[in-house]
């Protein structure tokens, strides 16, 4: 299959309907979609961080027709409903359909839904000519929802309402459960996903991952004025095959480590036990005591090691006498923990 008609095939994934939720509306023309854990322990810098994302330059068919349907989106004003996993960029997806509008909108404003309030949502406090961000629609509260819904409604009247307010809604889960629990109003789940668009994680667009470890190297070199690092193969593989539990951010907080140590094998001898242990914890795969008592007693050999080589300021052989092991064995273990430049004789 070409480049092109993969393209052409996650595009035509993304017009399905919704899952069983409700009886569609007349207003309701199509529904667009694609496809989309928990966040790591890397995981520690929130979406807004990705405002200068290079969406525009994925090359993986799920993200390459996302970015088809955001230059389509941002030539209208229909509310967009963005669904997605914690870090998979939606704020910087809304944003790109902002910048893209061709200069018909001039502010992006970011909201928190579960920290909004109805006079928050007041028509005569919000900017004309802008687009409104609303992060976590689940959270907004019942009052706010109907201020929102009021606002909607006016948008798509024949009346004064905010025709140059653009609202893009987003969330991490589905609304589904929300809305058949009567937790999130129908009538407005409707009106806020006129396009609903499903933001892939990344670990369904592996395509990209290269090219953001590439944008992320240079972001935190020339941000911490250090050398551009040239990552060996084995840290590329891993980064390639790890599932990326805690999407961008994940990723973002694991290159600028290695950035900021200004030591890739040191930098990834803490890593690689924190990527491979997400990993574990994430494919659903049973773990017997077992293998997590092995895996338990790695670990803390490992931390020993490491501890007695960070006090004999890394003289193998005296941290090898201290261990009561081999000068060899020392070697071949610190081969296996990730410090394989060390682990030669």
């Amino acid at each position: 299959m070409t480049p092109d008609a993969h393209v052409a095939h996650a595009v035509q994934k993304i017009f399905s309907p919704p899952r069983e939720v409700c009886s569609p509306q007349p207003f309701r023309d199509q529904i667009m979609e694609h496809n989309y854990q928990q966040v790591s322990p890397l995981a520690t810098l929130g979406e807004d961080e990705f405002v200068d994302l290079p969406l525009l330059d994925a090359i993986s068919p799920s993200m390459r027709a996302v970015v088809a349907l955001i230059r389509d989106l941002s030539q209208s004003h229909v509310p967009v409903l963005l669904i997605g996993e914690h870090g998979t960029g939606k704020q910087s997806i809304a944003h790109a359909i902002h910048l893209n509008s061709g200069g018909t909108l001039d502010q992006f404003q970011v909201r928190s839904c579960a920290e909004s309030t109805p006079d928050g949502l007041d028509p005569k406090l919000l900017p004309p000519a802008a687009t409104l961000y609303l992060s976590e629609i689940s959270e907004l509260p019942d009052d706010c929802q109907k201020k929102l819904l009021e606002i909607l409604a006016k948008q798509g009247s024949n009346g004064n309402g905010h025709r140059e307010l653009r609202i893009i809604c987003a969330n991490s889960r589905d609304l589904d459960a929300d809305v058949r629990s009567g937790d999130f109003r129908e009538d407005l789940y409707y009106r806020i996903s006129g396009v609903c668009l499903r933001v892939p994680p990344l670990r369904q667009r592996r395509e990209d991952i290269a090219h953001l470890i590439t944008f992320f190297l240079q972001r935190y070199s020339e941000a911490y004025h250090r050398p551009l690092p040239t990552l060996s193969s084995s840290t590329h593989k891993l980064f390639l095959e790890h599932s990326w539990p805690g999407n961008l951010p994940e990723l973002e907080a694991a290159v600028r480590a290695i950035v900021a140590v200004g030591n890739e094998s040191v930098a990834m001898g803490g890593l690689r036990s924190l990527l491979t242990r997400g990993d574990s914890r994430s494919n659903g795969e049973k773990t017997s005591l077992k293998e997590a008592s092995r895996a338990a007693s790695r670990e803390a050999e490992r931390e020993l090691i490491l501890k007695v080589l960070t006090r004999t300021r890394w003289n193998r052989r005296r941290a090898a006498q201290e261990l009561q092991i081999s000068y060899k064995a020392l070697l071949y273990k610190l081969k296996q923990i990730g410090y394989s430049e060390f682990g030669a004789s």
